[in-house]
């Protein structure tokens, strides 16, 4: 009878080898292959070639339809994907509290129902004494980074001085800070909802434009002067919602974005998961989005000692300089405007970055009058963070919540066929297509270089080779003993060194056993912010998860080529890291990779979700949209009719890839359970 699959269910290794030994081969997996900061610059080389520019100017009506498809596209193809689309759709729940009489106005708080179940809070100013039909300028205030939240002494300023201009003010809480501030939503969650097949991004857009709906439910608010401000993460939701939102005719960001192309070499800006959304520099990057606001005022903020990210030197002069051709087409050069911060010059919405939103205000939405205030007004009023709470449902969702509701249906349509191998084969084919679609898994133009150098530690034999994958470079050591008569390529999560006791036991048994490094692992970890370069490659519309499983596939390629029995590879990963690359990788290529050995695998991608995991701790596990159709043992399915072999694995991994027994054993196929 054909066997389709050895699945062998094991405990942990066999006993290590001899400690002297073991330490000789874990010193020669540790010796460096590449250059220091290889994989970094080849990063940085490719996201720069990958990153959108602007068109050249031409004319205002071709730009204002070019502005207008961008900002479709980027609603469409970005913010509204999956159960996102239908969240935007709904009516939006709102509850307001008692007003709050204060000196010449008063306050209310707010909850408003964000997506089904997450609710958001804020703080309503309103001048006292508005007569019926008199129509003010509005503004949304709101808040990057601050624990504070809605009670930020430097945002209470700003509202109150703005609502004693006459301006009514929405002090808006900001996902994960504030009464927001819980576990479930650290901003790396927003991945999880990605990893479902719906925009994360899609909360933090609705949270604003849920904001500007209700301040423009107001009886008096006038549509044509709406206002949106805000330091740090303020200043990225102020760009993002008023490029993509025409309702918002001011814009003040500080201190809260810059380009990609200047986020590849600044590296305390690249910013984190809502900033670099999945796919967005696949339409736009923030210079379009800059040039997407003219004719509108925009009043770009910065400060020039900036101690957390955007410093004035650097990240202002490419946005004006991309943005101003666009502003004068339109013939609005002068609403496009800049202010740098010298005193303090830190990470800041003080008094002198505040005074000059004021001027702006006062030139744009109050001009002719001279009796408005273009300086700081008297500070009373400013209240402590219990004065300010809004009640929120105590079942209050966050966003490991949502992807918890999300996940809960999911995958959909991997159920495995009953039929002959016929039917099998079709199924595999069909599904590993959708796999390699949902992963950009890329074709990679591969070329190994020659032995860098070979070195021997006791019974040990090495050679130290490098390969050009695409863009990067990988890493690899091969080590062997005495006449090899089979090949093995193995990954580790903590790097090739790591995997001594697995590379030692294959040597052992005659294999040549390659240990390699991948994108994000050992080796070819960015020496700074490592994860945040994941987040990098799936905005340009890669995804690193595609990208490391063709690294492999190309490692493994190399290595099925001059294996010695002309039999493919026994691939080998240790950790949940490298066993869901070396999972996709053994199921996209049926051919080179013979036999798939897997230590401490994930027993399911929900793990991240239920684990409330932040993308930082294995981007690649955060695959936009890959729960929605494949858990692990589905892919697992997809090696038939090769051996997956399980090591160290956790109960719930046994059990859940031990599922596949009974589905072979329906088709009639036969199934090993192990020796």
């Amino acid at each position: 009878m054909a066997r389709f699959l050895a699945l062998v269910v094991l405990g942990f290794l066999t006993a290590p080898a001899r400690a002297d030994d073991a330490d000789s081969l874990r010193r020669l997996l540790d010796g460096p292959v590449l250059t220091p900061r290889t994989t970094l610059l080849e990063t940085q080389e490719f996201l720069e070639g990958r990153v959108p520019r602007l068109p050249e100017p031409t004319t205002a009506a071709a730009w204002e339809k070019e502005a207008d498809r961008l900002r479709a596209e980027v609603l469409a193809k970005i913010v509204f994907r999956g159960e996102a689309a239908a969240w935007k759709d709904r009516k939006a729940a709102v509850v307001v509290g008692e007003p709050v009489a204060c000196d010449g106005y008063s306050i209310r708080m707010v909850r408003y129902e964000v997506v089904p179940g997450f609710w958001a809070s804020g703080v309503l100013y309103v001048p006292t004494g508005l007569a019926a039909g008199a129509r003010v300028p509005v503004m949304l205030a709101l808040n990057g980074h601050d624990r504070a939240g809605t009670a930020a002494r430097y945002k209470q300023l700003l509202c109150i001085n703005l609502v004693r201009r006459g301006m009514i003010a929405f002090n808006a809480e900001w996902v994960g800070m504030g009464q927001l501030a819980a576990p479930g939503n650290q901003h790396g969650a927003m991945n999880q909802l990605d990893l479902c097949g719906t925009s994360g991004l899609s909360v933090f857009h609705l949270s604003m434009t849920r904001g500007l709906d209700l301040l423009l439910a107001h009886p008096n608010a006038d549509a044509k002067r709406v206002s949106v401000s805000g330091l740090s993460g303020g200043g990225w939701q102020t760009i993002f919602v008023s490029a993509l939102d025409p309702r918002v005719t001011l814009a003040n960001p500080v201190a809260g974005y810059s380009s990609f192309h200047t986020r590849a070499r600044h590296f305390k800006d690249l910013g984190d998961s809502e900033q670099t959304p999945t796919d967005l520099a696949t339409v736009a990057d923030y210079t379009h989005l800059t040039a997407m606001m003219a004719p509108r005022a925009t009043l770009l903020t910065y400060n020039s000692k900036d101690n957390c990210c955007f410093e004035s030197g650097y990240a202002l002069p490419p946005l004006v300089r991309a943005a101003e051709p666009f502003f004068k087409l339109r013939g609005a050069a002068a609403a496009l405007r800049t202010h740098v911060n010298d005193d303090p010059g830190d990470h800041n919405f003080e008094k002198d970055n505040r005074e000059a939103l004021y001027r702006m205000i006062g030139d744009h939405f109050f001009a002719g009058n001279k009796d408005y205030p273009r300086g700081e007004l008297p500070t009373a009023g400013v209240r402590p963070p219990a004065a300010l709470a809004v009640e929120l449902p105590p079942d209050n969702l966050t966003l490991n919540g949502l992807a918890r509701r999300l996940a809960a249906d999911l995958p959909r349509g991997a159920g495995r066929p009953k039929g002959d191998r016929a039917a099998l084969t079709a199924w595999q084919t069909e599904r590993r297509d959708l796999l390699a679609t949902l992963i950009r898994f890329p074709d990679l133009k591969r070329g190994v270089g020659g032995v860098d150098k070979l070195d021997e530690r006791g019974p040990y034999r090495a050679e130290f080779r490098t390969m050009k994958a695409g863009a990067w470079t990988v890493p690899m050591v091969a080590a062997e003993k005495g006449g090899p008569k089979r090949a093995a390529v193995v990954l580790c999560d903590k790097g090739r060194a790591a995997a001594a006791p697995q590379v030692d036991a294959l040597v052992r048994d005659g294999y040549r056993a390659v240990a390699t490094d991948l994108f994000g692992l050992g080796e070819c970890k960015p020496p700074s912010h490592d994860w945040l370069w994941g987040l990098m490659l799936a905005t340009v519309g890669e995804r690193p998860l595609g990208v490391m499983a063709a690294q492999l596939d190309a490692v493994v390629r190399s290595q099925a080529a001059v294996s010695p029995d002309r039999r493919g590879v026994k691939l080998v990963a240790v950790g949940p890291r490298a066993c869901t690359v070396a999972l996709v990788t053994a199921a996209l290529n049926p051919t080179a990779v013979a036999a798939l050995e897997l230590h401490d695998p994930p027993a399911s991608f929900r793990e991240v979700i239920e684990q409330n995991l932040p993308v930082s701790a294995a981007p690649e596990r955060f695959t936009f949209g890959l729960l929605e159709r494949f858990d692990a043992v589905d892919i697992a399915a997809l090696v038939a009719p090769r051996p997956v072999v399980l090591r160290a694995a956790s109960d719930r991994a046994r059990a859940e890839f031990g599922t596949l027994a009974g589905w072979y054993a329906a088709l009639g196929a036969e199934f090993v359970p192990g020796k």
